[in-house]
């Protein structure tokens, strides 16, 4: 957890926000936008959404079902939106929704279907000016089934694994 020092500015949970996929060769792409709505006397906590833009991840068919990728030579990135009710809630001291509502998983371009065992979920940090995502492992077919309880995020720490610097494509996903 990353708390702001007295006098500085802390990343500000209001508005429409830019969703940015950061590759390994420093490209900064817009994958989509996140928009927040405080939420009153919550104490910081405001209520989230999710669009990712259909202009720039592109349909994959996959294992019987549409996946919006990022395509690259070195390898593709799909979303995989969270399948079950949640609260869709963040603040700068919880984002595990937040993480759970922006999933993927990676393929080579030569592999066929989708490898939900390659899950990807990335790990925000707050920053004065962004959220900031390192991408970890997780098995997406754990959420094959809905979690009991619903309203507990099913990826805990003891259920992510660190990738090696530079593994995946996608070294990074923004929120600013």
């Amino acid at each position: 957890m990353w708390l702001a020092p007295a006098g500085s500015q802390a990343f500000d949970f209001q508005g429409d926000k830019a969703l940015v996929a950061v590759t390994r060769d420093q490209a900064r792409t817009r994958i989509g936008t996140v928009s927040f709505t405080p939420l009153p006397d919550s104490g910081g906590t405001a209520r989230f959404s999710v669009r990712i833009d259909p202009l720039v991840l592109r349909d994959h068919f996959l294992s019987m079902r549409e996946f919006k990728c990022l395509p690259a030579a070195q390898e593709i990135t799909c979303f995989v939106p969270y399948p079950y009710r949640q609260p869709g809630t963040a603040s700068a001291t919880d984002l595990a929704w937040l993480e759970h509502s922006l999933l993927f998983f990676y393929k080579q371009p030569a592999d066929f279907g989708a490898k939900l065992w390659n899950g990807v979920l990335f790990r925000f940090a707050v920053t004065p000016t962004a959220l900031v995502g390192t991408p970890q492992a997780v098995d997406l077919n754990r959420i094959g089934v809905p979690p009991d309880p619903l309203d507990v995020p099913p990826y805990g720490p003891m259920d992510r694994d660190a990738f090696a610097p530079g593994a995946r494509w996608v070294q990074e996903l923004r929120i600013e």
